[in-house]
């Protein structure tokens, strides 16, 4: 009985700690974090049914936008490439995302996959983006986007 109190308390000693951290980071968020979090998903839900006043609200006016292929968007051409179709995605998908704040930035990645309905490319898409965000006027606006393709296996 003794034994199995001493293993207790040592395995209790050891575990208590790190099982405070993990749950200190899974649900000390910051206020920001969730804003953004949020935002990023409007930004999901937009891809998938594009709306221009939403993509509009979502991105800064210096936007940079570009895609895996290199090809680089303003603000104006982020909008019109959704409301025209040019990128016509459903079933999007944001995973193994992170979110880490700098002051008034915060730079964000994920991997993104989504079915895709635009000829000449494939009709998946499986890509890793990194987002920056920055904090205009108390709203979190998206600054740049890159993507890429995932590396090679």
């Amino acid at each position: 009985m003794i034994y199995l109190s001493r293993i207790f308390f040592r395995t209790a000693y050891y575990l208590i700690p790190i099982l405070s951290c993990i749950y200190t980071n899974i649900s000390a968020q910051s206020p920001d974090t969730e804003y953004i979090a949020q935002a990023i998903e409007k930004l999901r839900i937009v891809m998938m049914n594009p709306d221009s006043v939403v993509l509009a609200n979502l991105a800064s006016d210096d936007l940079e936008y570009v895609h895996s292929s290199g090809t680089v968007r303003d603000k104006k051409g982020f909008i019109n490439e959704f409301m025209k179709r040019q990128t016509n995605v459903t079933n999007v998908v944001f995973s193994n995302q992170t979110i880490k704040l700098s002051g008034d930035m915060a730079i964000v990645r994920h991997r993104m996959v989504a079915d895709a309905r635009n000829p000449g490319y494939p009709p998946l898409i499986d890509i890793i983006v990194m987002m920056v965000w920055k904090k205009e006027n108390g709203d979190w606006k998206l600054l740049a986007r890159q993507a890429a393709k995932l590396p090679a296996k």
